[in-house]
């Protein structure tokens, strides 16, 4: 570093960066340049180099740095300054490695110069092997960092070339370099794996023609070490969430891999329940349908559906298994597979949802109810096929005659009586239900039912605001619908239209249509009456 911008006494430069870096909220271009015209870049980095037994400054002025570079002032520096990024990405402190990693995020960023190519300047630099690097031995700081950094460089055209090179025996390729690392090693290349993963559909594409989706399987496949097997299905949670990751995930083993690791009984509990929510949030998607064949699902399901009927099965997988079942059923595909299987394994989620014995396991069956009866579906996609609903039907009332309550009205006011958590529960289950004729009915007919719909101070507090939410949208929607069922007297001539009455009058998306000429208070009486 050349002497000119060396410094005998930092105390002056420790103070001031402390006061920048600490200061509460984000500095602005103006106060970035004010600070740079007394401090400049070279001069903090040479303090950095020479001065880093001082005690504090190493972390003041990495968190100085940090946030001058955030700035648009700050990151328009960077290119001048690319020979000292790749000395910080060498160094030995993790701090400055750290810092880095996130300058070259910045760059890539927040450079707006057109003359300038951000992704080029990181080629020329040297920079990517670097960053690789520090995602393999840096410390879980530094990890984070360098693969944030790879992401962002890997949503530029220039770069794709880089990370994924033509030539399978260079160095920086992700199989080779998986090959010769660590176990930790190899876990953080395919966390970068994904991460690129979720860049666009193009890169996905060069990910799974890379062949690279195919380390994941050969790891998950390795059930002798549950840490790694655990770390390697929280990545495939997370590629399961990607939207245009879809068609590529249903051509790799993963839906042929997960039944095998849901099955096995020797295996931990935690890997069977992880391996559940992959399905789960996997199979919640319309589109997979596309690519997968029937087949597939409804082995997944039934290897679900054979944890559920152990006796003796962990209380948190049980849960997990409900979940799973909640997720694929929220798709209509889904759905319809769990109640028209043979037997429906929706059969496990109406027990649960019912059973007041184990609280967790009820609250996830009834929000897995209300994914499977449509809550979460566009109203066009709610009611299924002929032989689904039929089964949903039965199901319900079945269980509901081997209780005391007798009626599925008498299950959902137990529930609806319980305590917060449940009717919130509550509420997304009959939101859905409710679009069929005969839970209507049951509804309508059950004036205590009713009197909760109506009353204005059943959920009020404000700490249940997601509550609030919840029953205001289960009246809207019930109500909606018998404004809809304008011939509901005539096909249910017996039933009393005192609660219909009044709840047409008391809410306003009701009285809002009535003012419209949609629908008669008046003939409904009349209707009744006859």
């Amino acid at each position: 570093m050349d002497e000119e911008f060396s410094m005998e006494d930092p105390t002056p430069l420790l103070q001031s960066a402390s006061d920048f870096a600490y200061y509460p909220g984000a500095q602005n271009d103006a106060v970035v340049k004010d600070f740079l015209d007394h401090f400049p870049l070279p001069v903090i980095f040479s303090a950095l180099q020479t001065k880093a037994d001082v005690p504090d400054l190493e972390r003041t002025l990495v968190a100085c740095l940090e946030k001058i570079f955030k700035t648009k002032y700050g990151a328009s520096l960077i290119p001048q300054y690319m020979a000292f990024v790749n000395l910080g990405l060498k160094a030995d402190s993790q701090l400055v490695k750290c810092l880095a990693c996130k300058t070259v995020s910045c760059l890539l960023e927040n450079v707006n110069d057109k003359t300038i190519s951000p992704a080029q300047l990181v080629i020329d630099n040297g920079i990517y092997p670097l960053l690789l690097h520090c995602v393999l031995i840096g410390n879980g700081e530094v990890a984070i960092a360098s693969m944030e950094a790879i992401q962002k460089f890997a949503g530029f055209p220039k770069a794709i070339e880089v990370i994924f090179p033509a030539n399978n025996e260079d160095f920086t390729h992700l199989r080779n370099l998986s090959a010769r690392c660590s176990s930790l090693g190899r876990v953080r290349l395919l966390s970068l794996v994904v991460k690129l993963f979720t860049v666009s559909p193009d890169v996905a594409a060069v990910v799974f023609n890379s062949n690279l989706l195919s380390l994941l399987e050969a790891e998950v496949s390795n059930t002798d070490d549950t840490l790694v097997t655990l770390s390697i299905l929280e990545l495939f949670y997370e590629l399961a969430e990607v939207q245009h990751g879809i068609e590529f995930l249903s051509s790799t083993n993963l839906i042929r891999l997960l039944p095998s690791i849901i099955s096995n009984i020797s295996a931990d509990a935690i890997l069977r329940s992880r391996a559940m929510m992959i399905s789960g949030r996997l199979l919640s998607k319309e589109n997979i349908y596309a690519f997968v064949n029937e087949s597939g699902v409804k082995t997944v399901i039934s290897a679900i559906d054979g944890r559920l009927g152990v006796e003796s099965q962990d209380l948190n997988e049980c849960e997990c298994a409900l979940e799973a079942f909640g997720q694929i059923g929220s798709s209509t595909p889904g759905a319809t597979l769990l109640l028209t299987m043979s037997p429906p394994a929706a059969r496990h989620v109406i027990d649960a949802a019912f059973d007041r014995q184990a609280r967790g396991k009820q609250l996830a069956a009834l929000h897995s109810l209300g994914y499977i009866s449509g809550e979460s579906r566009s109203e066009s996609n709610i009611i299924l096929n002929g032989e689904a609903e039929e089964t949903l039907r039965r199901l319900i009332y079945d269980t509901a005659s081997k209780t005391p309550k007798l009626t599925p009205s008498g299950l959902f006011l137990s529930i609806l009586q319980q305590d917060a958590e449940a009717r919130l529960a509550a509420y997304r289950m009959i939101t859905g239900l409710v679009f069929r004729p005969w839970c209507l009915m049951e509804i309508c007919t059950k004036q205590e039912i009713v009197n909760i719909v109506t009353d204005p101070t059943t959920e009020t507090i404000k700490r249940d605001a997601l509550l609030n939410l919840a029953s205001e949208k289960f009246q809207a929607w019930m109500l909606d619908i018998i404004v809809a069922r304008q011939s509901i007297r005539l096909s249910w001539p017996r039933v009393n239209s005192a609660p219909i009455l009044l709840l047409l009058e008391l809410l306003p998306s009701c009285r809002k249509q009535l003012g419209e000429g949609h629908i008669s208070p008046a003939s409904i009486g009349k209707h009744n009456r006859q």
